[in-house]
């Protein structure tokens, strides 16, 4: 892939930590200037900084305001002129069954996963058509099948992963590249800042991270996706064995999930029956 990126734009939402922060590493690295968005001004200098020599923007940015998704672009535009590439990677999870879920949470999740996904892509749009480039939306296997005690991240993926499937086939004719991608269980600080049923981060991870892929390998299996400019990325062994039985044997796996779920510790699910 050496040379790939090479001239290229490449704006990166959720850029200060987890996947984002390997994908504006790697790249970077293959030649991109790389646009960095995220909320946290101080994580984005120190990226800033570490990229020192390449070309890049940091815009501090919440993506759940649409005139900071916005002002995204612009400044994109006006330091470089163009737009090859949008990762829509900001996002956010939760952990709570829904009947005990505060609905600001579910309304929390859509406005980051979803319509930061929509704002940016709506702004980016005009620029990604005249050269061509790809949308990419960082989804779930949550976005494919249903995850219990994950309502609102479920429902937000699978409204990213219907969005991203209608650009698609409303620009199959004019070479807009749409990818939606699916990394699976990564290793990143996503469960740490999940929010509880009352909105409050957890804090801590239920699950064992170091068993994970790691958010480099995802970010390089991200890159080879946009160049092969492929429709669907799904990754692990898991991942893509939930989205295939998921088509056929539904209610197979409802009961697998759960039985999963709901070893995690202090799972929700563990006093749900």
């Amino acid at each position: 892939m050496a040379g790939f990126l090479k001239g290229k734009v490449a704006v990166i939402t959720g850029a200060s930590s987890g996947i984002g922060l390997e994908c504006a590493r790697v790249f970077s690295h293959e030649g991109a200037s790389v646009v960095l968005a995220a909320r946290s001004a101080g994580k984005l200098k120190d990226l800033e900084e570490e990229l020192h020599g390449h070309p890049v923007l940091t815009v501090v940015t919440d993506v759940t305001v649409e005139s900071d998704c916005k002002h995204l672009v612009e400044e994109t535009i006006s330091r470089f002129g163009r737009i090859d590439i949008l990762v829509n990677n900001a996002g956010l999870s939760m952990r709570a069954l829904f009947k005990d879920l505060d609905l600001s949470v579910m309304k929390r999740l859509m406005d980051v996963n979803f319509w930061g996904c929509v704002y940016c892509t709506k702004y980016a749009l005009p620029w990604l058509l005249d050269s061509k480039g790809s949308v990419v939306g960082v989804t779930s296997i949550a976005g494919f099948s249903g995850l219990p005690g994950r309502t609102g991240y479920s429902a937000s993926k699978f409204a990213m992963s219907g969005f991203l499937d209608t650009l698609r086939t409303e620009h199959l004719y004019d070479g807009l590249h749409v990818m939606t991608f699916a990394p699976g269980f990564t290793s990143s600080n996503v469960r740490i800042a999940a929010l509880t049923a009352d909105g409050t981060p957890q804090g801590a991870t239920p699950r064992a991270e170091e068993k994970m892929m790691s958010a480099r390998e995802v970010a390089l299996h991200m890159l080879k996706g946009i160049r092969k400019r492929k429709n669907f990325v799904i990754l692990t062994t898991i991942g893509k064995a939930t989205v295939w039985l998921s088509k056929f044997f539904p209610r197979i796996v409802s009961r697998l999930e759960y039985r999963v779920m709901a070893k995690e510790p202090d799972s929700p699910l563990s006093g749900a029956n």
